[in-house]
């Protein structure tokens, strides 16, 4: 044995060793981590798991949303809150619970026009840490490239285990790029707690996962439960800020008219799909009355099936008044509505146009015209797909 060989062998003692439980998730390359780990005596104090989501509809399925790209920090960091989430799950009474995520763009049997990269990221309970490496193009084969990302992954994963372990950037050449950054760690688990808990009315979630109580209410509001967040909902989000001409935020509220509440893990994770691409507002506010209480003169998001609901006595417990009084307080608070057309239950496109809105509320409702935006794909049909795939 080397000595260098034997290092790294110790290296994974130490790991194994650290008392701290681990789980996995890894794509696009670096799969040889985990033979890296088990490799050495030991392996089953450290991993609770270990999974190579490859596919794209297995990547979807792990995170539970369709990821903008597969291969980004984003991903990356997305898929280590997800390990760390299902590791709590699987052992709940861990204190020292590590979630690692990594992804890949490597050598492949096609032309890659890309950069060759990886992206490795790990949360544990000081919060989120992330690294992209940029390898230089053809200077290794893909068993070149697979062995450096499995090493990296390994001592990042020792850097989440509080162990002292080179960086990733000692396997590069000197004209290779690499990049470090860590998310801030604070309270968001205990404000997302004490919101759960009735404490709070409202919690804004910035990109970069900065918890804020009294933030400015934004210009433009997209409501929604995003179970998952996909690519129309992007592109709606898009068109609005074109439209309005105003930064756009999502909004979760965390109960709902005729549903439980969602748990906090739930919370957590669809939080998660927005990390470093757009705010996100938490709240305890279930209809748009309530949210226009809380978001006053903020343009709202919908689709044409809620803006049906928003008009219809039916939705208000059969009572025409209460409907109309909802509506006058809505449109007193300087709200107003973007409507997006949506496919029915029946395969038809429903717009604004087809809604009977009544004339003294015409003016808060603004169709989105279908040439700038229409997408037939739903969460509840990327869900349907999803349980299709994992039950094949």
């Amino acid at each position: 044995m080397s000595p260098l060989d034997a290092a790294w062998q110790q290296l994974i003692s130490t790991l194994h060793a650290s008392g701290r439980k681990a789980a996995l998730a890894i794509t696009g390359g670096g799969s040889g981590a985990v033979g890296e780990l088990l490799r050495v005596p030991g392996g089953s104090r450290l991993l609770i798991e270990a999974q190579v989501p490859y596919d794209e509809r297995a990547l979807a399925t792990f995170l539970g949303f369709v990821p903008a790209q597969a291969g980004s920090s984003d991903t990356a960091i997305a898929m280590a809150r997800t390990a760390r989430a299902r590791a709590a799950r699987l052992v709940p009474a861990a204190p020292d619970l590590v979630g690692l995520g990594a992804t890949a763009a490597l050598v492949s049997d096609r032309p890659r026009r890309g950069e060759h990269r990886f992206h490795i990221a790990f949360a544990n309970a000081a919060g989120i840490a992330h690294c992209t490496c940029v390898l230089a193009k053809g200077r290794r084969d893909r068993a070149a490239e697979e062995d450096l990302v499995a090493r990296a992954i390994v001592l990042r994963l020792a850097r989440a285990c509080g162990i002292a372990a080179p960086s990733p950037q000692s396997l590069l050449d000197a004209d290779e790029q690499y990049a470090e950054a860590v998310e801030a760690p604070g309270a968001a688990g205990d404000t997302i707690d004490r919101l759960l808990a009735g404490e709070l009315d409202r919690v804004t979630v910035q990109p970069d996962g900065q918890i804020m109580l009294s933030a400015p209410p934004p210009f433009v509001l997209f409501p929604g439960s995003f179970n998952p967040m996909h690519e129309g909902h992007v592109s709606l989000a898009r068109v609005a800020e074109e439209l309005r001409q105003q930064p756009l935020a999502f909004e979760i509220s965390v109960t709902n008219v005729d549903k439980p509440p969602l748990a906090g893990e739930t919370v957590r994770h669809r939080v998660a799909q927005f990390a470093w691409k757009s705010p996100v507002e938490l709240t305890r506010a279930p209809t748009f009355l309530e949210k226009s209480r809380l978001f006053p003169s903020t343009t709202f998001v919908i689709g044409a099936d809620t803006a049906e609901r928003l008009v219809a006595p039916k939705y208000y417990g059969d009572d025409e008044l209460r409907m109309h009084g909802a509506l006058e307080e809505v449109a007193n608070s300087g709200n107003s509505f973007l409507v997006a057309v949506r496919i029915d239950t029946v395969g038809r496109v429903r717009a604004l146009s087809d809604i009977p809105v009544p004339r003294r509320y015409a003016d808060l409702f603004t169709e989105i015209p279908e040439h700038r935006f229409r997408v037939d794909t739903s969460s509840s049909e990327i869900r349907a797909r999803g349980h299709a795939v994992a039950n094949s």
